[in-house]
């Protein structure tokens, strides 16, 4: 599917080179997004308009996909040129691993006064123009997304991507409400990935981009702002999502025991969304009321939101500084779905296994892991509300609080007012990743070696 805005040329040059594939496309599918002029296009090639309102690239990207008849989608843009393995390649992954989420190498080429007719792979590589650095280091760093994580869509380029149609739809295809250049891949590729998706990068799968990255060319502040906006807004990944305005999908899930006492409830509420200040909390009837309105406080039976990546079930009270609860957010490293937490107080869950295990019935995708360390303390009768709103909880319960710590199997806190760590979380060092194995036996590996990817340069025009 080649989706097309007044690109005649590059469009002739791209449907050349799909008739070079060595495995030939069943169908291909051209999507306007409003030409002025309809495009030409070959005989056998099946054309989709929607009229011009402006740039709409994801509800064009929709309509060719609806217009489409195959099990494996692969899209492209008009402006790049597959070479002549490229859909081969391309479908290899979706079609083992139907939930495969496949973007390959967009290389770029200054192709201007070259013939559409000429083959890409011999015309090309002389022409060739610099590619982003910081995208090249992302996919070496992952292992060309081996070693994907919650951060991962931002290195998903919908101008060269591959899926099941099976998958396309079970994700909700492209959110049309992107009405501007950009972003519109990043939300996919997320939503995809909580959904419990694999991402692959293929290297050996080449398309060619007719001119520079868009990185390398001049941007609209107004219109870069309002890109990172939209995406911040659709994403609860750290890197692309809001580090502390309550908007946007929710990332962390808390629900607490009908039964906590009073002062254990708020203590540990209050603790909880200090650190946390994005998390979700479900609570009982009684406990709303005792808390109070809080637009983050919900029905302890609310659905848990698809984009939510953990699930911490608290039974017996907690509190702590921000760094001891994001360090216990990071107990999870993909490699198993559930890990009770000290001697049993609370529990944490990765959402992403979870949704994969049930979608497949294949429990043994979401294994529980051993019991998880935290230098939380745990709440006693000793611990007021005062005493924690005052700063001396951890003071002056320190023999208590240590001992309980240290049975929870972390050292003793120190004092909770202490917030060194609290954006640590937000720079983007916490990710999900996926060690299980997959649904059809083979077995690709997610893992998490603790480090981060930080672009070079910025990546925000990332889509062209």
């Amino acid at each position: 599917m080649v989706t097309h805005f007044e690109q005649q040329d590059q469009l002739d040059r791209t449907l050349a080179a799909l008739r070079r594939q060595t495995r030939p496309p069943d169908e291909v599918v051209v999507a306007d997004d409003g030409s002025r002029r309809a495009p030409t296009v070959p005989a056998g090639v099946r054309l989709v308009r929607q009229h011009d309102e402006g740039f709409r690239a994801a509800a064009a990207r929709n309509l060719g996909a609806a217009a489409s008849t195959g099990e494996l989608l692969v899209l492209l843009d008009a402006d790049t040129a597959p070479e002549p393995a490229f859909v081969e390649r391309m479908v290899a992954l979706p079609e083992a691993l139907p939930e495969a989420l496949v973007v390959g190498r967009r290389r770029h080429a200054d192709l201007a006064g070259t013939s559409p007719e000429q083959p890409i792979e011999q015309v090309a590589p002389p022409l060739e123009l610099t590619d982003p650095a910081w995208l090249r280091d992302a996919y070496a760093a992952s292992r060309d997304l081996l070693d994907a994580d919650a951060s991962s869509h931002r290195f998903v380029i919908t101008a060269v991507l591959a899926c099941s149609r099976w998958w396309y739809d079970e994700v909700g295809g492209f959110d049309e409400t992107f009405r501007a250049y950009g972003g519109e891949d990043w939300d996919f590729a997320h939503r995809s990935w909580t959904a419990g998706g694999l991402l692959a990068h293929r290297p050996d799968a080449v398309a060619w981009h007719d001119g520079p990255d868009a990185g390398a060319r001049e941007h609209d502040a107004g219109a870069r702002l309002a890109e990172t906006v939209a995406v911040a807004d659709r994403t609860s990944a750290p890197s692309t999502t809001w580090r502390g305005l309550a908007r946007g999908p929710v990332d962390v899930v808390v629900t607490c025991a009908p039964d906590l006492a009073d002062a254990e409830l708020l203590v540990t509420v209050d603790s909880l969304l200090a650190a946390l200040p994005r998390a979700v909390v479900r609570l009982s009837a009684r406990h709303r009321d005792l808390v109070g309105t809080d637009p983050r406080v919900v029905a302890a039976d609310a659905d848990l939101p698809a984009a939510a990546r953990l699930h911490l079930e608290v039974r017996r009270g907690l509190f702590g500084d921000a760094g001891a609860w994001l360090a216990l957010l990071d107990g999870l490293d993909g490699s198993a779905a559930s890990r009770a937490i000290g001697d049993g107080r609370a529990a944490l869950q990765d959402l992403r296994l979870l949704r994969r295990a049930a979608r497949w019935g294949r429990p043994d995708l979401a294994p529980a892991g051993p019991s998880l360390a935290t230098s939380l303390h745990a709440w006693t009768e000793d611990v007021t509300l005062a005493s924690w709103l005052g700063g001396w909880a951890g003071a002056s319960t320190a023999r208590e609080a240590g001992t309980a710590s240290q049975r929870l199997g972390g050292p003793p806190m120190s004092n909770p007012s202490n917030e060194s760590d609290a954006g640590r979380r937000q720079d983007g060092t916490d990710h999900s990743t996926d060690h299980e194995q997959e649904p059809v036996g083979a077995e690709v590996g997610m893992s998490d070696e603790g480090s981060t990817f930080e672009p070079e340069e910025d990546p925000e025009g990332h889509a062209d």
